[in-house]
């Protein structure tokens, strides 16, 4: 693995850790002290290596599930296109979401309170992330032009699937009154930060309702921060902020030193839209 820095690498530095048993790596099992030292690969500094703020730390190494957990404990994520090596960016300036400060439109409440949809938590990972795969507007990325491919590849696909086995990917899904997957989103969760990573709609406003799902299902949940990567104009009208790498870096040290809730594929019931301006609306499946 190599860096924007042409005289710094990023090496492996504890092979042993690649043949070790997965039974451990479930996020109900790790504790926060081992979390960045899961993988193989020792990432640089952001601020050593890119003290401009282009944004890419480090390039090569592989998808492997210690290797994302760490990354992601450590403020980077992969982003790159399928014919690309792996690039690991951590963005100056950072976009943000605190859950507990979000505040849907007047319109969005409105619609929720007539439409007979639901929402549900890690029922269709791989049916939402496919989704979010195909070419369109999604939220936390720029528009596409038609026909072009998004980052999200065959490869990307299946290491966060991988990441959903062990218990760290999760997604939210919006079903409309026919039981039709119509929006959605996916993304990490570490401790009490949610990485989110791509959402997308069938139905208009399905994919806000997901993200106003997510926020309620954060808030009940103590998670701190929402990260939305980079910023976009549909990022901030839903209310998400900027802020600086540094000041990130240091708020995600906390965040994952904090143990919170798991999220199980049946910790929650489906949620009827209209229950989201309830006090608690996601209630705990016995």
């Amino acid at each position: 693995m190599s860096t924007s820095d042409s005289n710094s690498t990023a090496y492996d530095s504890n092979p042993n850790n690649s043949t070790a048993n997965k039974s451990h790596l479930h996020a109900a099992n790790l504790t926060p002290e081992t979390l960045k030292g899961l993988g193989r690969y020792d990432f640089p500094a952001p601020a050593d290596v890119d003290p401009d703020g282009i944004g890419i730390v480090a390039v090569g190494g592989d998808l492997a599930p210690e290797t994302l957990i760490s990354a992601y404990a450590q403020g980077l994520f992969p982003w790159f296109n399928e014919d690309e090596p792996i690039a690991w960016w951590s963005p100056e300036p950072r976009c943000v979401m605190v859950p507990n400060q979000y505040v849907p439109s007047k319109s969005l409440r409105k619609q929720a309170r007539r439409e007979r949809w639901q929402i549900t938590l890690n029922q269709a990972f791989e049916q939402v992330i496919h989704a979010c795969s195909l070419p369109r507007y999604d939220g936390f990325n720029d528009e596409l032009s038609a026909g072009e491919h998004t980052w999200i590849h065959d490869e990307m696909i299946s290491a966060y699937a991988e990441l959903h086995a062990y218990g760290f990917a999760h997604s939210i899904e919006v079903w409309d009154e026919n039981q039709q997957l119509i929006g959605g989103l996916y993304g990490l969760k570490i401790g009490r930060i949610y990485f989110g990573e791509s959402m997308f709609h069938r139905t208009s406003n399905a994919s806000k309702i997901a993200f106003w799902g997510l926020m309620r299902l954060c808030e009940q949940s103590d998670i701190g921060l929402v990260d939305c990567q980079l910023p976009n104009d549909h990022l901030l009208s839903l209310g998400a902020s900027i802020m600086a790498r540094d000041d990130f870096l240091i708020k995600l040290d906390k965040l994952i030193a904090t143990p919170a809730a798991i999220w199980q594929p049946d910790s929650y019931q489906p949620l009827a839209v209209a229950q989201l301006d309830a006090t608690a609306p996601w209630q705990w499946q016995d």
